[in-house]
């Protein structure tokens, strides 16, 4: 490691194959943390390129507990993190509204590392219980439309970095990495990224796959639509730059999506949506991302009419009998 970090801090970059050879020595515990929160601190004061991304993402697919869905047709919703607006779980709220709606979501995600609550932490709140088991996780699907896979269960590279990452409490290039390796590498995904430039990579990588998907970042900097100013999403084939008057929505503040100061609080804002008691903007923000995931299944459907979808689940009390099954 020391070899490779005086050639990182000479502002070389690595190999496609050289970053797939590092992440398996990191999965295996080959470095001391001293020398793998340096290595992960290159990656904060440089943009990652695309070879070292790709070999990073291959090596954890190849070292990740499979899950096999026998062809089933599955979306998840997944943001990057890391983009320091601490709002409250909108991708995992956004999540339980498409499952609300019919449907099938295996979400990936993990304890938030640089922010008040992650995705795991929120449902783990709730009383979800993590599995890698996988008649387990099948049964949560059939019941409740959803399951949930979280990192550390299914990824030896990330639970081996994840005391480093919590001790430097910033993103780092793992915040990169998860959306793209999730264990099911379901058909359809919505991909929320804390950079422009990220977003351009994701799309990128993503090109090479048979996937459905969008790629959104908000221009005033968070990792989904914010209704807090206009957005991009790129899919397989073009790129928009959208508005929230687009939608049909008001632009909001960023205030209106503060998460609060703890897991509790951010975990009151998540039920409050579901159970259709939200502010007017913590509401349409979860619509707006469950509108576009939903598109991404059907993208000959307008974005208003997967939206009304969305408010549907909610208003049916669909999204609310889903994380109520989760619970059981």
């Amino acid at each position: 490691m020391k070899k490779i970090l005086q050639r990182l801090y000479q502002h070389e970059t690595l190999s496609r194959q050289k970053a797939y050879d590092i992440l398996v020595k990191i999965s295996e515990e080959q470095y001391p943390e001293s020398q793998l929160s340096s290595f992960l601190t290159v990656f904060m004061m440089r943009y990652i390129t695309v070879e070292e991304l790709q070999g990073f993402r291959e090596a954890l697919l190849d070292l990740r507990v499979k899950i096999d869905l026998g062809g089933r047709e599955t979306i998840d919703i997944v943001g990057t993190g890391g983009d320091g607006k601490n709002t409250f779980n909108i991708s995992t709220c956004s999540s339980i509204v498409v499952a609300g709606a019919g449907y099938p979501v295996t979400k990936h995600g993990n304890n938030s590392a640089s922010s008040v609550s992650g995705s795991s932490n929120v449902l783990q709140y709730f009383g979800y219980e993590f599995t890698n088991d996988y008649d387990e996780l099948m049964r949560s699907l059939e019941r409740a439309n959803f399951c949930f896979f979280h990192a550390p269960f299914f990824h030896p590279a990330m639970k081996a970095v994840g005391p480093v990452r919590r001790s430097l409490a910033v993103k780092t290039f793992f915040n990169m990495l998860g959306p793209l390796t999730n264990p099911a590498q379901p058909k359809y995904q919505l991909f929320g990224t804390f950079s422009m430039e990220l977003s351009r990579l994701y799309q990128y990588i993503l090109q090479e796959n048979e996937k459905q998907f969008a790629v959104v970042y908000a221009l005033d900097g968070y990792d989904e639509i914010s209704l807090t100013s206009d957005f991009k999403v790129r899919t397989h084939f073009n790129e928009k730059l959208y508005s929230p008057a687009d939608l049909g929505k008001p632009k909001y503040a960023q205030t209106d999506l503060h998460g609060g100061e703890s897991v509790e609080d951010a975990a009151k804002i998540f039920l409050k949506v579901l159970e259709n008691k939200a502010t007017p903007a913590q509401k349409d923000v979860v619509l707006a991302n469950a509108g576009m995931a939903i598109q991404c299944v059907k993208p000959a459907q307008s974005l208003a009419d997967c939206m009304a979808e969305a408010e549907e689940s909610i208003m049916s009390g669909n999204a609310l009998a889903c994380l109520k099954k989760l619970k059981k």
